[in-house]
């Protein structure tokens, strides 16, 4: 397939055919990484950065475990700077 690079104001574009965003299961909007060697460009979707909720990480703690012993003396340790 073909498809024929145009100037988009100081950058040079492409446009992906709806046939290309369907069989990538991309819409547009959505990120897409680029790699580039030689004369090959590779468009693959992004990689989604994961989104954590205080919840879930909590609940994989295991919280009847022993505390580790860097963190026993935490309370009683004394104040430095304005943190008080």
């Amino acid at each position: 397939m073909e498809v024929k690079v145009q100037q988009w104001g100081n950058s040079a574009a492409i446009r992906l055919p709806a046939t290309v965003l369907k069989l990538m299961n991309v819409a547009s909007g959505d990120v897409l990484e680029l790699d580039v060697s030689a004369e090959v460009m590779t468009l693959k979707p992004a990689k989604a950065k994961p989104h954590y909720k205080l919840a879930d990480l909590m609940a994989q703690c295991d919280l009847s475990a022993p505390e580790p012993a860097e963190l026993a003396a935490w309370d009683s340790m004394p104040t430095v700077g304005r943190e008080a």
